[in-house]
């Protein structure tokens, strides 16, 4: 599907480009070499006429993603999620991007459900809404179990849209194609990895399944968090192209009017969000990434609800560790603890120097600590974390590009319930907390019990393992083999010896 049919497309995605003047906008943002512009403009500038005009109050690049339609805009939103591919003001700028589109017929809805589900609609729902709420991929519908008398709301995908996508995601890869074939000096652009990167979280969006597997997890995660609630998901009615879960009746979280009429406390809505949206990226790793006031309501009993979970972010135990690190020793200005903890983690290469890493970190921290309290940014602190560990020859981390640009709309939505609110000491308990939790005594007797029950799984094959290795070492081989497998042979005994000793330790201490 990828090949030369695919060249209208571009001809006409090129046309919508120059005629909005996003062209110039895009070429800038990715740094892209003269080759590549020539070949752009050649593409474009002749069918300008075909281009979409799009809508003249929006800035070029959005402007012209929104012409284009759902696949595009959908592009721009994950794209605004990769500063690193395409730069922080054109990230900042598609951070905007909305996908608000007409909505399909209700009747066209209920098939789709029908169709999906096997069901009645007007059986199992007393009642059935118009779209409340229609987007690049799916609508939403209010509607009223017939046999609870529930509320809950109902999401379909849009008809046709999955080979709509494919289409469209076939043209980007080949555009990436002759990118990468006309134009070698912009592979480092990467961008067959930014294709399949979009390619993978757009199959993920269209199977619905995903997403309520997700806000389950998520709602499992939080259940015992206060003040926070995630609708339930109603895996009776939900499949690959419909989901439906708990509806979430309250007062939108940017409606700074409606909560001083409910008499709410937005000084200490505000802290809660920070906090646990701390708490679910550090404790749980599993955090709601697009945790915007549209996804946000306060319910009359005070409780924050979270919906809309089509897109989240993951961070394993070890990197939980080390971004905690980070941010602690930030928030204790220990600079070359900081350095330190990048150099062992691996995300600097060991032949940089730590000390001056640590240095070109102070110039990071000082100038923010500088600021009054109300200016303070973890996310801003993060982008220009990212920025040097870059020159020190750090590779990108697509979980900490999210996290940080999760950060940044966190700390927007805090400040805007409360403009004076100090982010560092809303955090600070949080951080301690973790790393009390993660990393003192307690959790290296946890780590030791992890590793004496991973090597009980694997134990009736260590004799097999050190056997091979010995006989191994009876036939000649390249030095560098030798000390391969004397390698393996040490890990093998060392290993066993921490896990015996770590289970002993547990147990006699949890005795």
């Amino acid at each position: 599907m990828r090949g030369p049919h695919n060249i209208w497309r571009l001809i006409r995605t090129g046309a919508t480009f120059e005629r909005t003047g996003a062209m110039n906008v895009v070429l800038d943002a990715f740094e892209a070499p003269r080759v590549l512009r020539i070949l752009a403009h050649a593409l474009g500038k002749p069918f300008m006429w075909l281009g979409y005009k799009g809508d003249p109050e929006m800035p070029p690049a959005t402007r012209a993603l929104t012409a284009l339609g759902p696949a595009y805009i959908k592009f721009g939103q994950v794209l605004s999620t990769r500063p690193d591919v395409v730069g922080g003001e054109l990230a900042q700028q598609l951070r905007v991007l909305q996908d608000q589109l007409p909505p399909f017929p209700r009747a066209v809805a209920k098939a789709e459900i029908e169709k999906e589900l096997g069901v009645s609609v007007d059986q199992v729902f007393s009642e059935f809404s118009e779209p409340i709420a229609a987007a690049s991929i799916a609508q939403v519908h209010r509607a009223r179990l017939a046999e609870t008398g529930q509320d809950v709301a109902v999401k379909v995908l849009r008809p046709g849209i999955e080979r709509a996508f494919r289409r469209d995601v076939d043209a980007f890869y080949f555009a990436a194609n002759i990118v990468e074939l006309f134009a070698p000096g912009a592979r480092r652009l990467r961008p067959m990895d930014v294709i399949t990167h979009f390619d993978g979280v757009v199959r993920g969006e269209l199977d619905l399944r995903l997403e309520s597997a997700s806000a389950s997890e998520f709602a499992a995660n939080t259940s015992e968090d206060p003040g926070f609630r995630v609708p339930s998901i109603q895996w009776h009615l939900s499949s690959r192209r419909v989901m439906t879960l708990g509806w979430a009746d309250g007062i939108p979280l940017g409606d700074n009017d409606a909560l001083d009429a409910a008499g709410l406390d937005r000084a200490e809505l505000g802290e809660r969000v920070l906090t646990l949206f701390l708490n679910h990226a550090l404790r749980d790793g599993f955090f709601h990434a697009d945790m915007h006031q549209g996804n946000l309501k306060v319910a009359a009993t005070g409780e924050i609800i979270a919906y809309d979970f089509g897109i989240m972010g993951h961070i394993d135990e070890y990197t939980r560790r080390v971004y905690a690190e980070i941010l602690y020793g930030f928030i204790r200005r220990d600079y070359k603890r900081v350095a330190e903890v990048h150099f062992e983690a691996g995300y600097v290469p060991a032949n940089r120097d730590v000390d001056e890493f640590a240095r070109a970190l102070r110039a990071v921290g000082e100038p923010i600590f500088g600021m009054d309290a109300t200016h303070i940014s973890m996310g801003r602190l993060l982008s220009y974390l990212f920025e040097v560990t870059e020159r020190f020859g750090m590779e990108t981390r697509t979980e900490l590009i999210l996290l940080q640009r999760t950060m940044v709309v966190v700390e927007g939505v805090s400040r805007s319930l409360n403009p004076h609110i100090n982010i560092w000491e809303v955090a600070k308990p949080v951080v301690e907390e973790y790393i009390k939790q993660s990393i003192g005594p307690r959790a290296v007797i946890g780590d030791l019990i992890k590793t004496a029950k991973v090597m009980g799984r694997f134990g009736p094959r260590l004799p097999g393992l050190v056997e091979a290795a010995l006989i191994a070492q009876t036939h000649p081989a390249p030095v560098q083999g030798r000390i391969r497998w004397g390698l393996l042979i040490a890990t093998v005994v060392l290993s066993a010896l921490a896990g015996a000793g770590g289970l002993a330790l547990g147990l006699f201490l949890f005795d």
